[in-house]
C-alpha cells in the first residue's frame, strides 16, 4: 500500500513540475537521452520540444555543458556543431579541439543518433589514432558540412 502511494506521489510531483527533469518522458523518440539536472534546471512538467530547445540554448551559450548529456539528440549535436563552426570561422585553426573531443565522447554510446552522415563511422575508424589526428579528421568532415545545421528534424 505504501509503495503505491509513494509511486502516485512521485508521479503527481513530476506532473506538477516539482522535480527537475533529467530525461525525456518515457515513449519519447529520444527517451535514452539523459542530462545532469543540476546543469540544466528544467522542471519536470516542461514539454519535450521546449526541453530540447532549452538544452540547445544552454549548449550554444556554454558549450562545455554538452559533456553532461548522454545520448544527445541530433538537434543538441547540431547546436554544438554550430558553436564549432563559429569558432572555426572566427579563429581558423584554433579553439575547437575541446568541443570536438566532447562530440567524440558522446559517440562512445551505441544509442546516439547520428547528426552528420558519416560521423559515427569516422569516429569509429579513427579510434586507435592519436587524439590530434582524430580531431583533425572530424574537423575536415565538419568543414564540408553546411553552416545552417539547425534545421527541423523530419
Amino acid at each position: 500500500m505504501n509503495s503505491t502511494i509513494l509511486a502516485w506521489l512521485k508521479t503527481l510531483s513530476r506532473i506538477c513540475g516539482f522535480e527537475t527533469a533529467d530525461s525525456f518522458p518515457p515513449n519519447h523518440p529520444y527517451a535514452r537521452t539523459r542530462w545532469e539536472a543540476a546543469y540544466f534546471d528544467i522542471a519536470s512538467d516542461v514539454k519535450p520540444d521546449e526541453i530540447e530547445r532549452r538544452i540547445c540554448a544552454a549548449i550554444a551559450n556554454t558549450p562545455s555543458v554538452f559533456a553532461y548529456i548522454t545520448n544527445p539528440t541530433p538537434r543538441m549535436q547540431r547546436s554544438l556543431l554550430n558553436v564549432i563552426h563559429d569558432r572555426l570561422r572566427r579563429q581558423p585553426g584554433a579553439g575547437a579541439t575541446d568541443l570536438v573531443l566532447l562530440l567524440i565522447n558522446a559517440y562512445a554510446s551505441d544509442h546516439i543518433t547520428e547528426a552528420v552522415p558519416g560521423l559515427r563511422a569516422l569516429i569509429y575508424n579513427t579510434e586507435h589514432e592519436d587524439t590530434n589526428l582524430r580531431v583533425h579528421a572530424i574537423l575536415e568532415l565538419l568543414v564540408g558540412t553546411p553552416r545552417g545545421l539547425d534545421v527541423i528534424d523530419m
